[in-house]
């Protein structure tokens, strides 16, 4: 135990002092700080030149308490719960495979090092977003992890905040899934995954903001605005009462498995979930909310 204890306790030191280099521009290429700031505020400037829904505000429904999920979340959960969880998630999941005689790294596929880096980040790209995908359909499949999923589509008006409006165990569902996939293909260094996570970020931004953009095409390959309002439907015919467009950056899966649904332009389509008119509208009820009695 007190090996996992020490875990803990480096993990919450790393990070803060990871946060306050951030805070002081000492990392640069991946910075997400400042990186998010700067992709919030080009996407945001999008909706403002190029509205799709005309009559809805700059500071639309809920801005500001999305503005607060993105940096709660992006930031602060991470110092609070999740670097410590995931460290000594690892380290337990390392040790049990010690105790049936393996290592993690006798699992690993292959070394990225040794591929070309496009080719390598290429992998973690679409390994990553397909697993993302499954656990996406999971969060709205399984009514226990729906309940935490509710929380992200509560969203009334549809903005680039909203994207990361979601509960905090989103994320640990998230990384826990994924994390063997990523192990077994392990190798990639901090500003290898920085290139990934920020686009995913830029293109999770313009999913939810207020464009009426499809990219031609592209809109089989890449989520788009005009596809992922239709995820966020209030109202959907029986046959996809589970939900629809799952992709987190690309479309291809949803294309792939059947799972796309663009019936009409969607502009002005309610959004929320049947008997979101008694969902807590205030960040800590929306917290709690999951816990309470169904």
């Amino acid at each position: 135990m007190e090996k996992y204890w020490d875990i803990i306790k480096h993990s919450y030191s790393g990070y803060w002092d990871y946060i306050l280099q951030e805070l002081m521009f000492k990392n640069y290429w991946d910075n997400y700080f400042y990186g998010l700031i700067g992709i919030s505020v080009l996407v945001w400037a999008l909706e403002i030149c190029f509205p799709w829904r005309k009559d809805q505000a700059i500071f639309r429904k809920d801005f500001w308490l999305d503005t607060f999920y993105m940096f709660f979340n992006f930031f602060l959960l991470n110092l609070i719960i999740l670097i410590a969880l995931s460290n000594t998630a690892a380290q337990l999941f390392n040790d049990v495979l010690g105790l049936i005689g393996l290592e993690l790294a006798n699992l690993q596929l292959f070394d990225v090092d040794d591929l070309p880096l496009a080719l390598g980040l290429l992998i973690f790209f679409i390994v990553s977003d397909f697993v993302q995908w499954n656990t996406h359909r999971l969060l709205h499949r399984v009514p226990i992890l729906w309940k935490f999923h509710q929380v992200h589509h509560s969203v009334k008006e549809m903005g680039f905040a909203a994207h990361l409006r979601y509960h905090w165990m989103e994320p640990i569902i998230y990384k826990s899934l994924l994390y063997i996939p990523i192990a077994i293909i392990g190798g990639y260094d901090a500003q290898q995954v920085a290139i990934v996570h920020f686009s995913a970020l830029a293109i999770g931004h313009l999913n939810h903001a207020n464009l009426g953009w499809d990219y031609g095409p592209l809109k089989y390959l890449l989520n788009n605005p005009k596809m992922h309002i239709w995820h966020h439907a209030k109202a959907l015919p029986d046959h996809v009462r589970y939900g629809v467009n799952f992709g987190l950056t690309l479309s291809l899966w949803d294309y792939l498995f059947k799972t796309d649904y663009i019936p009409s332009e969607g502009k002005d389509i309610e959004l929320g979930f049947p008997g979101d008119e008694s969902f807590p509208t205030d960040f800590i009820h929306q917290e709690i909310y999951p816990f309470g009695k169904s």
